[in-house]
């Protein structure tokens, strides 16, 4: 199974399920959608939007796993 990471991008996030959109977006990261999220990790939006890193780690990989 993968796992999710704070060092991966949010666009690498999205390649392996594109319904995790909907975690980030819970959180208020509609960055999603900007170019950055090529760039930027799960880290860094984290902490640009003020989100706590660990909940969202744990809600995208309960996600992942609950498909898997």
């Amino acid at each position: 199974m993968n796992k999710i990471t704070k060092n991966m991008t949010i666009a690498k996030v999205l390649e392996l399920d594109e319904s995790l959109a909907d975690i980030f977006m819970g959180f208020g990261m509609f960055c999603i959608f900007c170019h950055l999220s090529e760039e930027e990790t799960i880290e860094e939006a984290c902490k640009v939007h003020d989100i706590d890193l660990d909940l969202l780690l744990q809600k995208l990989n309960e996600e992942l796993a609950a498909k898997n």
